[in-house]
């Protein structure tokens, strides 16, 4: 009788065996034009679905060490660079990316997430080219823009693209891979024909794709061969991934004694809202990012304590471009598989197999993460996360926002936003004007709220309309250190 082991490994090579058989039969329904690119894809798609195989689910967590001495360094001790010849020269070698293949349907929009409204009527992507032409043109030089795109954004982003022409950035745009969804119960592809247009059947597998699309792209030896040496990698609705002049000198002009970091991970420290944020540990004798998802269940507490775990990833990424064109080729890159299982509208249980960027840590040289400020890290996921960068907290300047200087604290509030507010349509409809935010530490909404103009919040704020309840926020109301409850103001001390 074999072991369990045995067993194990014999079915799981049959199911490569049977995989690969049906990506084989795939392929002979592709239209003559685009055989040779679902080739690239299905063979991407095959190895990834390997390694699925192959993954250990969880990681051993006795086998965590300690990060050594240098792993990551305090974002003060990078030093500056202020001779403008310098930082140009610097800024020549640098490509910036941005990964632009997410939709805006969790906040209730259609299209691409790059399109929704910041600030003052500016979407994410008016705001990027705002920040790279002013880049360019205080330092006279050209640093290109580059978009990954997924199949689900590259068409209407090409559309949107148009309206930049007078622009002063050179903007370049790629595909992700398009990957086929796999039957959770069969192991197998759902998609029957290459030969159809049903969108259903594909997902883009995550922005841990973007060093091989990238690459497949030609982009990566374009850019390679006019000079350039580093690229920096954020998400587009990060509104805090700007370039930064000294990370950029740190990874061009390593301290004494020491390497150019091949791969460098921004992270920050961790508060009670980042709990579930992945983090950098030492583990088989290298830099890993662990996500929640490779934590086994005994360990998620300890995962998510702030006092073992104290930072986490940001997702601004920093890469060697000739580094990642060998990690590519060599086929080194060794990213761990997540697993993404969806219920689809037909009614099928299907898996995603994805990867995540900052994974790819493992298989640089030199990696190091640089402990950054929180300001660092503005993504955009909810409304609520909008209601903070709409607001007075916030300055705007050539694209870039930044805390006002009238906060006297450095911390942005606690913001939570009912589920009537979840779509920005609705969330724009009750809101008569964006309140004023500087004072507030805390704020909960919840039920059927509307807020009037001129309202100001300070210290915790909570106002909760029981079902069936409406609440209407008076124009020029302050509230401070309230609880707003149907009819009831309590005040809180």
């Amino acid at each position: 009788m074999p072991s369990s082991e045995e067993w194990k490994t014999s079915t799981k090579s049959e199911a490569l065996s049977i995989m690969e058989g049906e990506l084989a039969s795939l392929l002979n329904t592709s239209p003559d034009a685009k055989l040779d690119h679902y080739k690239m894809e299905l063979s991407g798609f095959r190895n990834l679905f390997a390694r699925f195989l192959r993954a250990k689910p969880t990681v051993d967590w006795s086998k965590i060490e300690p990060l050594p001495e240098g792993a990551i360094r305090p974002y003060k001790s990078l030093g500056t660079v202020s001779a403008k010849d310098i930082i140009a020269a610097q800024l020549r070698k640098l490509v910036v990316v941005k990964l632009n293949g997410g939709l805006g349907t969790s906040m209730g929009c259609k299209g691409p997430k790059s399109v929704i409204s910041v600030r003052n009527d500016l979407t994410f992507l008016d705001l990027t080219m705002q920040q790279i032409q002013t880049l360019n043109k205080t330092y006279g030089v050209d640093v290109p823009l580059v978009l990954m795109n997924s199949f689900n954004t590259n068409e209407d982003t090409s559309k949107v693209l148009k309206k930049y022409s007078n622009v002063k950035v050179s903007v370049h745009t790629f595909s992700q891979s398009q990957y086929p969804r796999i039957n959770r119960e069969t192991l197998l592809p759902i998609v029957k024909s290459l030969d159809g247009d049903d969108n259903e059947c594909w997902y883009p597998p995550g922005h841990g794709n973007f060093y091989e699309a990238f690459h497949n792209s030609g982009l990566l030896d374009k850019f390679i061969a006019d000079g350039k040496e580093y690229c920096f990698l954020s998400n587009i609705d990060n509104m805090g991934a700007t370039v930064d002049l000294s990370i950029l000198n740190f990874v061009l002009n390593p301290q004494a004694e020491q390497e150019a970091p091949e791969f460098l991970m921004e992270v920050t420290d961790k508060t009670r809202a980042d709990v579930k944020g992945g983090t950098l540990i030492q583990y088989e004798g290298r830099l890993m990012l662990l996500e929640i998802a490779q934590v086994p269940k005994d360990y998620v507490d300890e995962f998510k304590s702030i006092s073992k775990f104290r930072i986490f990833n940001t997702n601004n990424l920093w890469a060697k471009l000739s580094a990642m064109k060998r990690v590519v080729t060599e086929n080194k890159l060794e990213m761990e598989v997540i697993v993404n299982p969806k219920h689809l509208d037909r009614g099928l249980d299907v898996i995603q197999l994805e990867t995540a960027a900052g994974a790819a840590i493992k298989s640089f040289r030199g990696a190091v993460g640089v402990n950054v400020p929180r300001s660092r890290f503005l993504p955009v996921k909810k409304t609520s996360d909008l209601l903070l960068l709409m607001s007075n907290l916030y300055d705007i300047d050539n694209g870039s926002l930044t805390l006002s200087h009238q906060r006297s604290f450095p911390t942005t509030p606690l913001v939570k936003l009912g589920s009537s507010f979840d779509k920005v349509k609705d969330y724009l409809g009750r809101f008569n004007g964006i309140p004023d935010l500087l004072e507030l530490d805390h704020l909960t909404v919840s039920g059927d709220v509307w807020f009037g103009k001129d309202v100001s919040l300070k210290g915790t704020v909570i106002i909760i309309a029981n079902h069936g309840d409406r609440i209407d926020i008076p124009p020029g109301s302050i509230l401070e250190n309230k609880i707003v409850s149907g009819n009831l103001r309590i005040l809180e001390h």
